[in-house]
Protein backbone atom coordinates (compact mmCIF):
# COMPACT_ATOMS: atom_id res chain seq x y z
CA UNK A 1 0.00 0.00 0.00
CA UNK A 2 1.81 3.31 -1.00
CA UNK A 3 1.55 6.09 1.50
CA UNK A 4 -0.30 8.95 1.65
CA UNK A 5 2.69 11.10 -0.18
CA UNK A 6 5.81 10.29 -1.46
CA UNK A 7 8.57 12.68 -2.85
CA UNK A 8 12.20 12.99 -3.66
CA UNK A 9 13.90 15.72 -2.61
CA UNK A 10 17.35 17.27 -3.12
CA UNK A 11 19.69 20.25 -2.77
CA UNK A 12 20.33 22.35 -5.52
CA UNK A 13 23.84 24.22 -4.74
CA UNK A 14 24.68 26.84 -7.19
CA UNK A 15 28.58 28.11 -6.85
CA UNK A 16 29.66 31.48 -8.10
CA UNK A 17 32.83 32.20 -8.69
CA UNK A 18 35.13 35.41 -10.13
CA UNK A 19 38.17 34.55 -12.64
CA UNK A 20 41.45 35.71 -11.33
CA UNK A 21 42.93 35.41 -14.51
CA UNK A 22 42.97 33.54 -18.03
CA UNK A 23 40.16 30.81 -17.69
CA UNK A 24 39.16 28.03 -20.10
CA UNK A 25 37.29 25.29 -19.97
CA UNK A 26 37.99 22.43 -22.71
CA UNK A 27 35.08 21.46 -24.54
CA UNK A 28 32.51 18.38 -23.71
CA UNK A 29 35.02 17.83 -20.34
CA UNK A 30 33.97 20.62 -18.04
CA UNK A 31 32.06 18.42 -15.32
CA UNK A 32 34.48 15.68 -15.64
CA UNK A 33 37.07 18.09 -14.80
CA UNK A 34 35.22 19.58 -12.13
CA UNK A 35 34.64 16.28 -10.27
CA UNK A 36 37.92 14.56 -10.46
CA UNK A 37 39.70 17.78 -8.48
CA UNK A 38 36.58 18.10 -6.44
CA UNK A 39 37.57 14.83 -5.08
CA UNK A 40 41.12 14.96 -4.75
CA UNK A 41 40.48 18.67 -2.99
CA UNK A 42 37.81 17.07 -1.06
CA UNK A 43 39.99 14.47 0.44
CA UNK A 44 42.42 17.07 1.85
CA UNK A 45 39.11 19.43 3.17
CA UNK A 46 36.89 16.46 4.76
CA UNK A 47 37.44 13.72 7.39
CA UNK A 48 37.78 10.60 6.00
CA UNK A 49 34.35 9.40 6.45
CA UNK A 50 32.80 12.31 4.86
CA UNK A 51 34.89 11.61 2.34
CA UNK A 52 34.23 8.11 1.80
CA UNK A 53 30.28 8.85 1.72
CA UNK A 54 30.75 11.80 -0.61
CA UNK A 55 32.99 10.37 -2.94
CA UNK A 56 33.97 6.91 -2.72
CA UNK A 57 29.95 5.57 -1.22
CA UNK A 58 30.24 1.56 -0.99
CA UNK A 59 26.94 -0.72 -0.61
CA UNK A 60 27.17 -3.64 1.48
CA UNK A 61 24.45 -5.73 -0.13
CA UNK A 62 22.79 -2.35 -1.58
CA UNK A 63 20.21 -1.70 -4.21
CA UNK A 64 20.57 -3.74 -7.25
CA UNK A 65 23.58 -5.38 -5.75
CA UNK A 66 25.95 -2.68 -6.62
CA UNK A 67 29.59 -2.76 -5.42
CA UNK A 68 29.66 1.20 -5.27
CA UNK A 69 26.72 3.05 -4.70
CA UNK A 70 26.14 5.82 -6.60
CA UNK A 71 27.67 9.18 -5.53
CA UNK A 72 25.14 11.38 -3.68
CA UNK A 73 25.68 14.42 -6.35
CA UNK A 74 25.36 15.41 -9.76
CA UNK A 75 27.86 18.38 -11.07
CA UNK A 76 26.08 20.74 -13.66
CA UNK A 77 28.73 22.72 -15.89
CA UNK A 78 27.69 21.55 -19.36
CA UNK A 79 27.00 25.39 -20.14
CA UNK A 80 30.97 25.55 -19.49
CA UNK A 81 32.64 23.54 -22.29
CA UNK A 82 34.28 25.48 -24.50
CA UNK A 83 34.45 28.35 -22.39
CA UNK A 84 36.77 30.96 -21.60
CA UNK A 85 36.89 33.78 -18.74
CA UNK A 86 39.13 37.42 -18.55
CA UNK A 87 40.17 37.80 -15.18
CA UNK A 88 37.32 39.24 -13.13
CA UNK A 89 34.64 37.63 -15.21
CA UNK A 90 32.37 35.69 -13.21
CA UNK A 91 30.85 32.32 -13.38
CA UNK A 92 29.12 29.70 -12.07
CA UNK A 93 27.74 25.79 -11.82
CA UNK A 94 25.69 23.71 -10.46
CA UNK A 95 25.49 20.60 -7.64
CA UNK A 96 22.57 18.67 -6.86
CA UNK A 97 23.12 17.00 -3.73
CA UNK A 98 20.63 13.72 -2.55
CA UNK A 99 22.39 13.27 0.94
CA UNK A 100 19.40 14.77 2.87
CA UNK A 101 21.09 12.94 6.33
CA UNK A 102 23.22 16.17 7.46
CA UNK A 103 23.84 19.70 5.65
CA UNK A 104 26.95 18.56 3.42
CA UNK A 105 26.50 22.43 1.88
CA UNK A 106 30.29 23.37 3.62
CA UNK A 107 32.06 20.77 2.63
CA UNK A 108 31.36 20.76 -0.74
CA UNK A 109 32.33 24.51 -0.39
CA UNK A 110 35.57 24.09 1.28
CA UNK A 111 36.48 21.81 -1.53
CA UNK A 112 35.80 24.05 -4.40
CA UNK A 113 36.85 27.27 -2.66
CA UNK A 114 40.09 25.22 -2.24
CA UNK A 115 39.84 24.00 -5.59
CA UNK A 116 38.96 28.22 -7.08
CA UNK A 117 42.57 29.01 -5.32
CA UNK A 118 44.69 26.23 -6.75
CA UNK A 119 43.04 26.75 -10.07
CA UNK A 120 40.13 25.91 -12.54
CA UNK A 121 40.36 24.97 -16.16
CA UNK A 122 42.79 23.61 -18.73
CA UNK A 123 45.47 26.32 -17.23
CA UNK A 124 45.11 25.83 -13.59
CA UNK A 125 43.73 29.64 -13.92
CA UNK A 126 42.93 30.96 -9.83
CA UNK A 127 39.32 31.89 -9.01
CA UNK A 128 37.39 33.14 -5.71
CA UNK A 129 34.51 31.19 -4.61
CA UNK A 130 32.13 34.44 -3.92
CA UNK A 131 28.98 32.16 -2.60
CA UNK A 132 26.89 29.82 -2.64
CA UNK A 133 22.89 29.62 -3.31
CA UNK A 134 20.87 26.89 -2.14
CA UNK A 135 17.39 25.58 -3.08
CA UNK A 136 15.57 22.64 -1.77
CA UNK A 137 13.38 20.72 -4.15
CA UNK A 138 11.06 17.86 -3.80
CA UNK A 139 8.97 16.07 -6.45
CA UNK A 140 6.11 14.76 -5.45
CA UNK A 141 4.75 10.86 -7.11
CA UNK A 142 1.69 10.50 -5.25
CA UNK A 143 -1.72 11.95 -6.34
CA UNK A 144 -3.77 12.39 -9.34
CA UNK A 145 -1.94 11.98 -12.88
CA UNK A 146 -1.18 14.30 -14.78
CA UNK A 147 -3.05 14.03 -18.61
CA UNK A 148 -0.47 13.61 -21.53
CA UNK A 149 -0.57 11.59 -24.39
CA UNK A 150 2.98 13.06 -26.00
CA UNK A 151 5.71 14.20 -23.84
CA UNK A 152 9.52 15.03 -25.70
CA UNK A 153 12.24 14.00 -23.92
CA UNK A 154 15.51 15.98 -24.67
CA UNK A 155 19.24 14.20 -23.99
CA UNK A 156 21.59 17.43 -23.01
CA UNK A 157 24.45 15.41 -22.45
CA UNK A 158 25.56 12.53 -23.70
CA UNK A 159 24.15 9.71 -22.53
CA UNK A 160 24.36 6.14 -21.93
CA UNK A 161 21.14 4.11 -21.44
CA UNK A 162 21.68 -0.36 -20.39
CA UNK A 163 19.54 -2.75 -21.34
CA UNK A 164 20.84 -5.95 -19.24
CA UNK A 165 24.18 -5.76 -19.86
CA UNK A 166 23.54 -3.72 -23.28
CA UNK A 167 24.09 -0.46 -24.42
CA UNK A 168 20.97 0.49 -26.37
CA UNK A 169 21.50 2.87 -29.44
CA UNK A 170 17.48 4.00 -29.12
CA UNK A 171 15.73 5.22 -25.97
CA UNK A 172 12.81 3.15 -26.34
CA UNK A 173 10.46 4.32 -23.36
CA UNK A 174 11.04 1.27 -21.48
CA UNK A 175 14.32 1.46 -21.12
CA UNK A 176 14.30 5.02 -20.16
CA UNK A 177 11.82 4.79 -17.16
CA UNK A 178 13.51 2.23 -16.02
CA UNK A 179 16.67 3.73 -15.42
CA UNK A 180 15.31 6.53 -13.97
CA UNK A 181 13.03 4.35 -11.74
CA UNK A 182 15.81 2.56 -10.47
CA UNK A 183 18.14 5.77 -9.95
CA UNK A 184 15.85 7.50 -8.29
CA UNK A 185 14.57 4.43 -5.83
CA UNK A 186 18.39 3.57 -4.89
CA UNK A 187 19.37 7.33 -4.45
CA UNK A 188 15.93 7.70 -2.44
CA UNK A 189 16.32 4.57 -0.32
CA UNK A 190 20.60 5.29 0.47
CA UNK A 191 20.68 9.52 1.02
CA UNK A 192 16.57 10.06 1.41
CA UNK A 193 13.42 8.86 2.72
CA UNK A 194 14.10 5.40 1.50
CA UNK A 195 12.72 3.02 -1.28
CA UNK A 196 9.78 4.66 -3.43
CA UNK A 197 6.59 2.26 -2.30
CA UNK A 198 5.69 1.48 -6.14
CA UNK A 199 3.98 -1.48 -8.06
CA UNK A 200 7.44 -1.79 -10.06
CA UNK A 201 6.12 -4.89 -12.28
CA UNK A 202 2.57 -2.92 -13.31
CA UNK A 203 4.51 0.53 -13.77
CA UNK A 204 7.02 -1.35 -16.28
CA UNK A 205 4.07 -3.26 -17.88
CA UNK A 206 2.35 -0.26 -18.72
CA UNK A 207 5.78 1.45 -19.68
CA UNK A 208 6.53 -0.58 -22.42
CA UNK A 209 2.78 0.19 -23.74
CA UNK A 210 4.00 3.97 -24.55
CA UNK A 211 5.70 3.82 -28.01
CA UNK A 212 8.90 5.78 -29.11
CA UNK A 213 7.27 7.45 -32.07
CA UNK A 214 10.19 9.98 -32.84
CA UNK A 215 13.90 10.11 -32.66
CA UNK A 216 16.76 12.48 -33.71
CA UNK A 217 19.74 11.64 -31.82
CA UNK A 218 23.67 12.31 -32.32
CA UNK A 219 25.91 9.59 -31.10
CA UNK A 220 29.42 11.50 -29.23
CA UNK A 221 32.76 9.48 -28.72
CA UNK A 222 34.81 10.79 -26.10
CA UNK A 223 37.29 9.66 -23.44
CA UNK A 224 39.24 10.71 -20.45
CA UNK A 225 42.52 9.86 -18.72
CA UNK A 226 42.20 9.58 -14.90
CA UNK A 227 45.21 11.48 -13.52
CA UNK A 228 45.42 10.08 -10.25
CA UNK A 229 44.73 6.08 -12.15
CA UNK A 230 46.23 6.67 -15.32
CA UNK A 231 43.31 4.56 -16.77
CA UNK A 232 40.95 5.49 -19.62
CA UNK A 233 37.41 5.83 -19.18
CA UNK A 234 34.72 6.68 -22.68
CA UNK A 235 32.90 9.66 -22.02
CA UNK A 236 30.23 9.50 -24.93
CA UNK A 237 26.74 8.60 -25.65
CA UNK A 238 24.31 10.53 -27.78
CA UNK A 239 22.25 13.61 -27.72
CA UNK A 240 19.09 14.71 -29.50
CA UNK A 241 15.62 14.42 -28.57
CA UNK A 242 12.75 11.90 -28.99
CA UNK A 243 9.24 11.69 -28.46
CA UNK A 244 6.91 9.33 -26.52
CA UNK A 245 3.21 8.74 -27.38
CA UNK A 246 0.95 6.91 -24.60
CA UNK A 247 -0.67 7.59 -21.23
CA UNK A 248 2.21 8.96 -20.07
CA UNK A 249 0.96 11.03 -16.85
CA UNK A 250 1.87 8.52 -13.72
CA UNK A 251 5.42 8.82 -15.94
CA UNK A 252 6.13 12.96 -15.73
CA UNK A 253 7.41 12.37 -11.59
CA UNK A 254 9.82 10.51 -12.82
CA UNK A 255 11.12 12.35 -15.64
CA UNK A 256 10.63 15.46 -13.34
CA UNK A 257 13.07 14.15 -10.81
CA UNK A 258 15.25 12.77 -14.21
CA UNK A 259 15.93 16.44 -14.90
CA UNK A 260 18.06 16.87 -11.43
CA UNK A 261 19.03 13.47 -11.15
CA UNK A 262 20.37 12.50 -14.39
CA UNK A 263 20.12 9.14 -16.32
CA UNK A 264 22.09 6.55 -17.16
CA UNK A 265 25.76 5.29 -16.36
CA UNK A 266 28.23 8.61 -15.48
CA UNK A 267 26.14 11.09 -14.37
CA UNK A 268 28.06 12.37 -11.60
CA UNK A 269 29.71 14.79 -14.06
CA UNK A 270 26.98 15.70 -16.00
CA UNK A 271 26.05 13.06 -18.12
CA UNK A 272 22.84 12.15 -19.12
CA UNK A 273 21.06 15.26 -18.46
CA UNK A 274 17.34 15.69 -19.36
CA UNK A 275 14.87 17.95 -19.95
CA UNK A 276 11.49 17.11 -21.32
CA UNK A 277 8.06 19.00 -22.05
CA UNK A 278 4.71 17.34 -22.84
CA UNK A 279 3.64 18.01 -26.56
CA UNK A 280 0.31 18.35 -28.70
CA UNK A 281 -0.09 15.27 -30.77
CA UNK A 282 1.02 16.13 -34.71
CA UNK A 283 -1.62 14.47 -37.62
CA UNK A 284 0.81 11.61 -38.82
CA UNK A 285 1.01 11.56 -42.82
Amino acid sequence: MQSDTQTFELIRLRFHFRAGGQLYFPPGKAGNTLRGAFGMMLRETAGAPDYARIFEPKAAGGPSGLADSPRPFVIRAAHLDGAAFKAGAGFDFDVHLFDLAVDRRPLFAAAFARLAQKGLGSGRAPAELLSVDRENVAIVFTGPPEPAARVRVQFLTPTELKSGQQLVTRPEFPVLFARLRDRISTLRTLYGLGPLDIDFRGMGERAARVTLARCDLAWHSAERRSSRTGQTHPLGGFTGEAEYDGDLGEFLPYLRAGQWTGVGRQTVWGKGQICFQPCSLRKRS
